[in-house]
């Protein structure tokens, strides 16, 4: 029954991560003066819960090195205010996904989507959830591709609360988390993940030895089989804990979102979506 929660999350991820990968969301947050790179990142995430400290965004973030996210945060809402940013960011799912998608924004398919992405979230619960909290509190966009990109939005932030609850059960603090990802091959190549993530290669090497010593990866800094099945562990508690959208929605409303998502995903990546060279094998 859980793997319903992670088809889900495959399908439909990219609808929204896309707007972390494509040129519209850095045109806007030049035009605000923002810096490219972590603090475009860090400011166009965290806007939704205001004009929070650089605590609040390790903590929610998880597996950012805090002393980069003190760097730019909060000077960043000195530079332009948390509203304006959320403004901007939405501006760049427009643009972004109008480009990436062209005709089908406005299909059919796509108000469906929107509905019943939408009805799903609902099913999502704030207890112990702060992102996902903070951009339930937004304001629900007009048109049905960008409600289809909030309500996305929404279940994906939903799942990441629940995915850091996990990994703590697990006893993987952000870092590791990160490096025992990286290890696989198929999340962020290390050194994309340093460069993103804001860690150096001393910090880096101290957390592949961590995971060595419990047994989590080898020599040569690949996955284990013990460390694989400490990661699909984390990924089932992490599906049983984001299951209330796919219960509200049911099975045939979720065949049929997860069906739009996986066509959407691959105009999405059809139209470049994911830059090369970022993440490992897929």
């Amino acid at each position: 029954m859980t793997t319903i929660a992670r088809q889900a999350k495959d399908a439909l991820e990219l609808v929204h991560a896309m707007i972390y990968f494509a040129p519209e969301p850095t045109a806007e947050f030049d035009a605000l003066g923002l810096e490219r790179g972590l603090m475009q990142y860090l400011a166009g995430r965290s806007a939704a819960m205001g004009r929070v400290g650089p605590g609040a965004v390790t903590a929610t973030f998880y597996n950012f090195a805090p002393g980069p996210v003190a760097e730019v945060i909060p000077r960043a809402w000195s530079i332009a205010a948390p509203e304006d940013v959320l403004a901007a960011r939405l501006r760049a799912a427009d643009g972004a996904l109008r480009r990436m998608l062209g005709e089908e924004v406005g299909s059919t398919a796509v108000v469906d989507a929107a509905d019943l992405a939408e009805r799903a979230a609902t099913g999502c619960s704030p207890e112990g959830k702060p992102l996902y909290a903070a951009h339930a509190d937004l304001d629900r966009p007009a048109e049905a591709h960008l409600r289809l990109w909030h309500a996305v939005t929404l279940l994906r932030e939903f799942r990441g609360d629940a995915h850091l609850a996990a990994l703590q059960r697990a006893g993987l603090p952000g870092l590791d988390a990160l490096v025992l990802h990286s290890a696989t091959g198929s999340g962020f190549t290390p050194a994309a993940a340093r460069k993103t993530r804001g860690w150096t290669e001393q910090e880096w090497t101290a957390a592949e030895q961590r995971l060595r010593e419990r047994g989590l990866v080898d020599p040569d800094g690949g996955v284990t089989e013990q460390g694989t099945a400490l990661r699909e562990a984390v990924e089932r508690d992490t599906d049983a804990m984001s299951m209330g959208p796919w219960e509200v929605l049911g099975d045939d409303g979720t065949e049929v979102l997860c069906a739009t998502g996986v066509r959407l995903t691959k105009q999405l990546l059809a139209a470049g979506a994911v830059p090369q060279g970022l993440f490992g094998r897929g």
